[in-house]
């Protein structure tokens, strides 16, 4: 049996590291839950008030030069030339959240702490539609999950679902009460895609004991969220639906004028539903430990996260303690994100030079080869976020791009390449089996050795 610390770093970390300490036990892991945030700390990210300015200045470029061409007939070199600058910027800070995310895994102390980050940014997916919306996601996951990776679900339900990031991508700030003041003088209705979502996706499940009456009810109650770059994030009562709303059973609103805090009731009452806490367990035993969990380890959680009134580390705890947490080591494939920061910090790559990387360093290096892989950074095909099934990741063009990158890049990565004879043990401690010890010693050359251990199956799952 692979041994606990071995475990706790591959499967609930980034991996193993020759400058960072595995976690000892389940204990170590939940200790990184608790006190400041150091990846946030270490590599901030720009926040949504720090990118707004070059989202307004691309708006506003983009504009006078669409004015301008339609005037002239043709193309305005001044213009042109200035959307082409800004639309650089915009590159610069793309590559910069992605490498910013990557450090925070191949550099952390808490390496809990950032797969759970990661776990719950894509349960609470958003993707920019377009470049003026990237730095609201790029922001997202700083703002409205991080501060609550350790409390309860339904602080971080209220934050993500009304986050500006949420709110542009599932279109809510096009979404109008159909008998709101402002409804009735311009024509415009209901957007249901956030209230479905939420019921959907984040919280009660696809097999959620919730019906379309509900999601039309939650949908007008959600009217009046809104976010713009000039005005920030505002609840509007002019473009709210008036009256109550009876959600899941119960009745919100109806006593006054809309407000904010009807919404967050319904919110707050949505993270405690017992679908949601099966729905929430269950994603979670899919996630670190199989693609099929154990059905007692899933009640197990189940059960703490509502007898604690959703709490997240109550149900993490659960996880944990439990031997099928421990168990089948090898059972998920890591995604192409995950890969690459666990043989970063395989490798001990300093996040300082990350940081350090030019845009076409980057692309090169990192980017491109995760896109390859399967996965471009930030770009989930839809609002389900991505796949968890090992076939998704294990495939013939995604293994093509490990394998090609664990040839190649270490050697650009690491200033020093390490003997594979003892990488493998580095990288993988007891997890490597004594075939791919074998091959290590028995490679030719140094990358030829390092690159079969990244390669190696053992290295690919967790």
């Amino acid at each position: 049996m692979t041994a606990i610390p071995t475990v706790a770093a591959i499967r609930f970390g980034y991996g193993l590291s020759p400058s960072r300490p595995a976690p000892a036990d389940a204990a170590a892991l939940l200790a990184g839950l608790t006190g400041p945030d150091q990846g946030v700390a270490a590599y901030p990210q720009e926040t949504l008030e720090q990118s707004a300015p070059l989202a307004q200045e691309y708006i506003t470029v983009r504009a006078a030069r669409r004015a301008a061409d339609k005037t002239l007939g043709g193309t305005d070199p001044v213009l042109a030339k200035a959307v082409t600058e800004v639309r650089r910027k915009l590159d610069r800070q793309m590559v910069k959240a992605a490498l910013t995310a990557l450090a925070r895994a191949a550099g952390s102390a808490q390496p809990f702490r950032e797969r759970l980050a990661r776990f719950w940014g894509d349960h609470f997916t958003v993707r920019a539609k377009n470049l003026s919306e990237q730095g609201a996601v790029n922001a997202f996951a700083d703002a409205a999950l991080r501060p609550h990776l350790a409390g309860r679900f339904g602080d971080m339900l209220v934050a993500s679902t009304t986050h500006p990031a949420m709110l542009i991508y599932l279109d809510q700030t096009t979404s109008f009460g159909p008998n709101s003041p402002f409804a009735l003088r311009h024509k415009r209705g209901l957007n249901e895609n956030l209230a479905r979502e939420v019921l959907e996706l984040h919280s009660l499940g696809v097999q959620g004991g919730y019906s379309q009456a509900d999601v039309t009810a939650f949908a007008n109650l959600l009217t009046g969220l809104s976010y713009t770059l000039e005005n920030g994030f505002q609840f509007r009562p002019a473009v709210a639906e008036p009256g109550a709303e009876v959600v899941l059973g119960k009745s919100y609103g109806g006593t006054g004028p809309a407000r904010l805090e009807d919404i967050q009731a319904a919110l707050h009452d949505i993270a405690i539903h017992p679908d949601t806490a099966r729905h929430l367990a269950r994603k979670l035993a899919v996630h670190f430990i199989a693609d099929t969990p154990d059905d007692a380890l899933v009640a197990h959680m189940t059960a703490a996260y509502a007898g604690s009134g959703g709490d997240l580390t109550a149900t993490y705890t659960a996880m944990l303690e439990h031997p099928a947490a421990w168990a089948d080591f090898g059972a998920k494939a890591k995604q192409p994100f995950d890969f690459l920061a666990s043989a970063l910090r395989a490798l001990d790559v300093d996040p300082a030079t990350m940081l350090g990387f030019t845009p076409k360093e980057a692309r090169q290096r990192l980017l491109e080869p995760m896109r390859q892989m399967g996965q471009p950074f930030a770009e989930p095909s839809g609002p389900n976020g991505w796949p968890e099934e090992a076939v998704a990741w294990i495939n013939p063009q995604g293994l093509a791009g490990r394998i090609q990158w664990a040839m190649q890049m270490p050697e650009t990565l690491a200033p020093v390449l390490p003997d594979p004879r003892g990488f493998v043990t580095v990288a993988l401690a007891d997890a490597a089996g004594a075939l791919l010890v074998r091959a290590a010693a028995g490679a030719e050359a140094v990358a030829q050795g390092v690159g079969l251990v990244l390669a190696s199956p053992e290295f690919n799952r967790r």
